[in-house]
């Protein structure tokens, strides 16, 4: 159940944008930082935890997740890939990753659940780049990967937007940081025994 899997398809799919944004100027590390700053907008939704709030900030991550696929297509297709650019991108995703989730916590007040969310989407993705760093190349697989984390966020987001009262002890928000705690953690041990029994 990994969204990841589908990103050669969905960047075939960009080919329209990738070209339109070649053609006005846009270079992939801006793309980056756009992709960021909607990150940052949909953490202030999450925050206000307002219908209209939850709504904004679902598009906000939906746009976040596309920009984040075009800013790679863009680098290819303007052949400027590099080691720098990569950096940026992954820097600004953890931090994007980071403030989503502070952003649905805060919007809850249970920073508790933030707490245990923020740590297992960061292993999440940190095994992700570890695994690459030890010469095994980049782990995008496991129970749940960054682009299905950005869909469950969105979809979460329209569901609360419409959907005010708690399912059982928890708000529609509360139960998704729960299960990015849960399985957030099982998908960083999971990429890390693949590895290790890759490297045995």
């Amino acid at each position: 159940m990994t969204l990841d899997r589908l990103r050669p398809v969905a960047e075939l799919l960009l080919d329209p944008m990738v070209a339109a944004a070649d053609r006005v100027g846009l270079t992939p590390n801006g793309v980056s930082v756009v992709a960021f700053g909607f990150a940052v907008a949909a953490a202030a939704g999450f925050y206000v935890a307002t219908p209209l709030g939850y709504a904004l900030g679902a598009v906000c991550v939906f746009a976040n997740g596309w920009l984040d696929l075009l800013d790679g297509a863009l680098a290819r297709t303007q052949d400027v890939e590099s080691r720098a650019g990569d950096l940026l991108d992954h820097v600004l995703d953890r931090y994007a990753d980071v403030v989503l989730v502070i952003g649905l916590a805060a919007g809850v007040a249970r920073y508790d659940l933030g707490l245990l969310a923020v740590t297992g989407v960061l292993m999440t993705s940190y095994l992700g780049t570890q695994i690459q760093a030890v010469g095994l190349g980049r782990e995008y697989g496991g129970l749940v990967g960054r682009a299905d984390r950005l869909a469950l966020v969105g979809l979460t987001g329209l569901v609360a937007a419409v959907v005010a009262e708690p399912l059982g002890p928890l708000s529609v928000v509360g139960w998704l940081l729960v299960f990015f705690t849960v399985v957030g953690h099982l998908t960083a041990l999971q990429r890390f025994w693949g590895a290790w029994g890759d490297l045995a």
